[in-house]
């Protein structure tokens, strides 16, 4: 953000300061009345330079007519007049005729630069959202970055409920569709690059809440069966979807998985995904590529499409006798082709977040703090080219929190980013 352009100064909060340019059409152009009183000013002494031009050259010349210089022009009837006036040598009426053009077109140069500004000062402006202004005296951390949302790219017809509802079958139908041919190709994978569920069969299913059922072999080569239930395509996997699901996965014939497919989940699926004993709930995430369409997954192709993110191994304990403070152990990772979950260490996840008084609803980031291998500090000293005080990084390089208040709502949530930028919410009461 570049303080000469807003009064704004350095507040970001305020917002950036873009570069704008003029958005001229031709309706700006035509109800312009200034352009007409800077053609008229001017246009008398252009009628009386050419007059004058037209009488130095012999010729007959209208507005449009006149060349801008005498390359490529001769008059034989104005070189023998030039040679009868005794007055006159032709190099100088040739002189006096040069100087006139030139004259002229300055004239209408400057009359037409009066009218360009005259139309970028009155035209609507237009921001530029791709060049905010920059202040090259700060040391930029982050690299450029997006924010992305799920975009309604199937839209339904207003006027008529019944085609509307025909329109929605549809479209749910093909999106159905779509997330089964790339499962089966894909797979379901965990954060380790071999661990992936493959499977041997998978068909459409006419359930409620169960969408198609699968079938896989682990690695011991003992075959199972699995439920599929695909989430909203604009929307988030509720609680009660994966309860619902649950249900009817343990009806008849059982199952020994279930998949919850979905682009984002709300916070309690992951506890709810714990109460159906002997049935393993495996919430999976789909990469938002499958919401743009076949075009961007041809370029991404098949991996990483669906991805298990375990859950944070989480501790809970007491600094005081009104303190908590919170300790994150690790990961609990599921293995799909042994259908184990096995416990990681902290290598796996990249940050941490926690909200130290959750509503219930919305999670505040009040602590943040980072882990991983390999001491990612490093990378931050060179992009800020400086030495970075050790004893304040470890304060944000760690695996536990800093004490806090207990608090007044009787809940904490952390949630938990790995690598892959995949993030899960688990929420406790203290």
């Amino acid at each position: 953000m570049n303080q000469s352009a807003s009064g704004d100064g350095q507040d970001i909060k305020r917002g950036f300061v873009y570069e704008r340019v003029p958005h001229v059409t031709l309706k700006s152009i035509a109800n312009n009345e200034e352009i007409d009183e800077i053609h008229a000013k001017v246009q008398g002494q252009l009628d009386e330079l050419r007059a004058q031009i037209n009488k130095a050259a012999k010729q007959k010349w209208e507005e449009w007519e006149v060349p801008r210089d005498l390359s490529g022009f001769t008059s034989d009837k104005a070189q023998r007049d030039a040679r009868a006036d005794k007055d006159t040598s032709p190099s100088d009426s040739r002189g006096n005729l040069t100087g006139l053009l030139q004259e002229y077109w300055n004239l209408r140069q400057e009359r037409q630069k009066e009218i360009d500004a005259s139309i970028a000062r009155r035209a609507d402006t237009e921001f530029l959202y791709d060049k905010p202004y920059q202040d090259n005296k700060r040391v930029r951390v982050s690299g450029p970055f997006t924010v992305e949302s799920l975009s309604p790219h199937r839209v339904l017809a207003p006027d008529d409920p019944a085609t509307a509802f025909k329109e929605d079958v549809l479209n749910t139908h093909d999106f159905t569709q779509m997330i089964l041919e790339n499962l089966k190709s894909a797979g379901v994978q965990n954060t380790v690059k071999n661990q992936r569920l493959k499977f041997d069969s998978l068909e459409p299913y006419a359930g409620t809440w169960i969408h198609a059922v699968g079938e896989y072999t682990e690695k011991d080569g003992k075959p199972r069966r699995a439920a599929l239930s695909i989430g909203p395509e604009l929307g988030t996997v509720s609680a009660e979807q994966v309860k619902e699901a649950a249900k009817e996965a343990v009806l008849g014939v059982g199952f020994d998985l279930l998949i919850i497919c979905g682009f984002a989940f709300d916070p309690h699926v992951s506890e709810e995904a714990k109460r159906y004993g002997k049935l393993t709930v495996l919430p999976t995430r789909m990469n938002p590529d499958l919401a743009m369409g076949d075009e961007l997954l041809k370029k991404t192709g098949a991996g990483n499409l669906f991805m298990v993110f375990g859950e944070p191994d989480v501790e809970i304990r007491k600094a005081d006798l009104s303190r908590l403070y919170v300790v994150l152990k690790g990961l609990d990772v599921y293995d799909p082709t042994t259908g184990e979950i096995r416990s990681n260490s902290t290598d796996d996840i990249a940050c941490w977040f926690l909200d130290s008084d959750y509503n219930g609803e919305s999670f505040i980031v009040r602590h943040a703090y980072f882990t991983g291998a390999d001491e990612p500090y490093d990378k931050l000293k060179r992009a800020l080219r400086a030495e970075i005080d050790e004893s304040a990084w470890s304060v944000l390089y760690t695996n536990t929190s800093v004490p806090f208040e207990k608090p007044s709502t009787g809940k904490i949530a952390v949630k938990v980013i790995n690598h892959y930028g995949d993030e899960v919410l688990k929420v406790f009461e203290v």
